[in-house]
């Protein structure tokens, strides 16, 4: 009976086992190559091939194909062998040039860098400044906003408002109410292009104003049912009379918790005075600045892109109308918004943003 060879273990020097365990570490490796050096770091522990290949689920032969090529030429034998093709011609320092130019500099007389504003003052041409931000996922020309709210219970208003969303009364509506106002009933000047094989929707950039209407709104976050009243005016009076026709709509057994902003509407003594004769209904405001934790900021959005960016109204009654078919069309499968991340969550998430805008030098 013959016996399977036991292949010797690979000595693995303490410069070696640096440069694997560097390879092993760094978030920034390929993944084969980090697994590689996982290989010959376990052989080298002692590990026969077999408990190597079941230890990192791989096969037997990928163990023996880095063990023959670490014994045979070192840690240069786990890095991929030059490959057919033109030979690479910008180097590992022309790329980190780039990309700490891109990130740490601004091009004179400008915000920031463009491709061939990048190519002029790098040497590269403009093709491989641009592969180069592609790997890195860097884009120059885009940015986007943030607010950070100062409101001085914001911490507190986050945590009672998430746990409705997440640990809902029993019993209880949960409400998230808004305006939204300013809604422009546009007309476009000339007719709309339809959609063609290869070519996107057209419609002309000119359009005339024919006045505005405003969408008071309450969802409710179970069902995702939405309450809609349409008013020309935003006023508390309008506001009353919104709260009217929630009344209307939700059993009278039930409790009401409405989530609003801190519009001035919203708090004025008539509000208050209805509020008062009704115990039954519970308003939790809003941190200043923080709109994005009133879901129905989230219906508002839908709306907008469904029914009302690409619309042509020719009067303010034609936009109620469009406005009022997308309410009884989602109210008739709705569907609820889920909120998912805790209160801890958010405001662990706010803390590393401070801390990186305090610790960004500007």
């Amino acid at each position: 009976m013959l016996k399977r060879r036991r292949l010797p273990v690979p000595r693995v020097t303490p410069a070696q086992r640096e440069i694997l365990e560097q390879w092993v570490r760094r978030p920034t490796s390929a993944q084969a190559l980090a697994l590689r050096a996982r290989i010959v770091l376990r052989l080298g522990e002692g590990h026969s091939s077999a408990g190597v290949a079941r230890q990192l689920r791989i096969h037997i032969q990928t163990v023996s194909k880095w063990r023959e090529r670490f014994v045979a030429q070192g840690v240069d034998g786990l890095l991929d062998e030059p490959r057919p093709g033109q030979p690479r011609k910008i180097s590992d320092a022309q790329v980190e040039a780039v990309l700490t130019r891109t990130l740490e500099s601004k091009p004179a007389a400008a915000t920031h860098w463009s491709t061939r504003s990048m190519a002029q003052a790098s040497g590269l041409n403009q093709t491989a400044v641009s592969r180069i931000w592609r790997a890195f996922a860097l884009q120059p020309h885009r940015t986007e906003s943030f607010k950070l709210s100062r409101d001085p219970l914001f911490i507190d208003k986050v945590r009672d408002i998430v746990g409705l969303y997440l640990n809902p009364p029993e019993r209880a509506l949960v409400l998230c109410v808004d305006e939204k106002s300013q809604i422009q009933a546009l007309e476009r000047t000339a007719p709309l292009l339809p959609m063609r094989p290869g070519q996107a929707q057209r419609r002309a950039h000119d359009y005339l104003r024919h006045g505005t209407t405003r969408l008071f709104a309450a969802l409710d976050t179970k069902t995702g049912k939405v309450i809609g009243a349409m008013h020309r005016r935003h006023r508390s009076a309008e506001f009353r009379k919104f709260l009217d026709t929630i009344e209307d709509n939700v059993h009278p057994e039930l409790d009401v918790h409405l989530i609003m902003d801190n519009y001035a509407t919203h708090k004025t003594s008539t509000i208050q005075r209805w509020l008062l004769k009704r115990p039954r209904f519970h308003v939790h405001f809003t941190p200043t600045a923080a709109s994005w934790l009133n879901l129905v900021e989230r219906w508002f959005a839908a709306l907008t892109e469904k029914q009302i960016r690409r619309g042509s109204f020719r009067s303010t009654k034609e936009l109620e109308t469009a406005i009022r078919i997308f309410l009884d069309h989602h109210n008739t499968q709705p569907k609820p918004f889920v909120w998912t991340k805790s209160a801890d969550a958010i405001l662990d998430s706010i803390a590393r943003y401070c801390r990186r805008i305090n610790d960004s030098g500007h």
